[in-house]
């Protein structure tokens, strides 16, 4: 995988509201990263920011420039299916949000939750921990392109 930066692999994880979907993934992905990657959380707000940073993410940072900025950084971008949408997570990712993170270069691995009244046709209802378990498995075929 082509990095973003020339070395060092940026692994973003992206939450808003409680951070509760982006620290799990962050607390399931930090054991399982390639030797030379960094993984990142930017919250919407502090909230969802501070989680991540308890569940183990390297650096964290919070709002809509971090989420600009970082998101064209990152080599690999995973969190709910909300941060690719404008007015996503009850309003908390900003039209200017969801396009840095759709229109980042970034590999995206994404949480299909339908309260954001969104249903993506061809996936299982499944529990989140099964969706979150996929993710993971996901991300893991991605870093064996980091090599």
């Amino acid at each position: 995988m082509k990095t973003a930066n020339g070395g060092t692999r940026r692994v973003l994880v992206l939450d808003g509201q409680g951070g509760g979907i982006g620290a799990q993934l962050v607390r399931l992905l930090r054991p399982r990263l390639p030797e030379g990657s960094e993984l990142l959380c930017v919250g919407t707000n502090v909230l969802a920011t501070s989680a991540m940073l308890k569940a183990g993410a390297s650096q964290g940072a919070t709002g809509e420039n971090a989420v600009i900025y970082n998101a064209a950084r990152a080599d690999l971008i995973l969190g709910p299916i909300g941060i690719i949408l404008a007015n996503g997570i009850m309003g908390e990712v900003s039209p200017a949000m969801a396009a840095a993170v759709s229109g980042s270069e970034a590999v995206k691995v994404l949480i299909p939750s339908s309260t954001c009244g969104i249903y993506v046709a061809g996936t299982e209802d499944c529990r989140l921990d099964e969706y979150l378990r996929r993710a993971i498995e996901q991300a893991e075929r991605e870093f064996s392109l980091f090599k």
